[in-house]
């Protein structure tokens, strides 16, 4: 039985009001405008770029961990995550859900249709910040679900691990090293030897909401690149939110040997010895 992961507002609903703390992800201005009560603003979960050193890791550790107990999340909360829409902002909801599993969090969800669809069907927001209470967050790392970049550099070589690439069309192409700008990132191209599924094409798009296309249809789209349930396969794109996005709506769909890139692109450009794919390639996903 797969995870739980979406939640409409009805279903959220029915949880104790006291149980729940919603985390909104997106910009201080657009919190300001409006939220759903009681949310604590978190725009962090999207901006913060990670690398894969101990260093680093350590950073993501350390910053998280301070944010998240500013915010009251303690062991027995539920932490509903949101943002505008599940494809906005490169779907940084789920890159907060893996966030919080990475960390050993328990509880996790994530606002199906977003805070577009909360509005959408009448539910309440509010202007108004409350005061959190502040609490010790406990950090029980799950590397189950982490690569790193010395683990990707060993798959690269391994034909029992699938490296899939989620990036954007232009990004996959070697025609832009960043969804931030073509030169944002110092090289452009492919970790080799990735299969690449656009995030976008997990998912619909109706009527400007975003919801994750069925299982079946997800590992039938995975299965077109060799990719089953059964396989253990890393997911990279450029610093984490739309591979999160990607596992998200894998694992719902049965997929379970999978495991994140976080540093994704943005690291493996900057290191000049992890080789690279860069040859441009000419062609439109069909």
């Amino acid at each position: 039985m797969s995870e739980k992961i979406l939640y409409t507002s009805a279903e959220i609903e029915a949880i104790n009001d006291k149980d729940v703390i919603f985390i909104d992800i997106r910009d201080k201005e657009d919190f300001e405008k409006g939220h759903i009560p009681g949310a604590t603003n978190i725009p962090e979960i999207f901006y913060f770029l990670s690398t894969s050193t101990d260093d680093g890791l350590n950073e993501l550790k350390s910053v998280y961990t301070e944010l998240f107990s500013k915010a009251g999340i303690s062991s027995d909360k539920m932490v509903i995550i949101y943002e505008d829409n599940l494809n906005t902002r490169y779907g940084a909801s789920c890159r907060g859900f893996w966030l919080l599993k990475y960390l050993g969090h328990q509880h996790i969800g994530i606002l199906e249709g977003g805070y577009s669809q909360w509005k959408k069907t009448g539910n309440p927001t509010t202007t108004d910040t409350e005061k959190t209470n502040q609490c010790d967050f406990i950090v029980k790392i799950n590397n189950s679900i982490m690569a790193t970049k010395a683990t990707v550099l060993k798959a690269i070589n391994n034909d029992d691990i699938i490296l899939l690439d989620n990036r954007d069309e232009v990004e996959w192409t070697g025609k832009s090293s960043s969804p931030y700008g073509i030169d944002f990132a110092p090289r452009k191209g492919r970790i080799p030897g990735a299969v690449w599924i656009e995030w976008y094409d997990f998912m619909y798009d109706n009527d400007n909401i975003a919801s994750f296309k069925s299982s079946e249809e997800i590992k039938e789209l995975c299965a077109q690149k060799g990719i089953y349930t059964d396989s253990d396969i890393i997911i990279y794109c450029f610093k984490g939110a739309r591979a999160s996005n990607t596992y998200v709506a894998m694992h719902q769909a049965g997929f379970h040997n999978i495991q994140v890139y976080f540093g994704s692109w943005n690291e493996w450009s900057r290191d000049i010895d992890l080789p690279i794919d860069s040859e441009e390639i000419e062609f439109s996903a069909p």
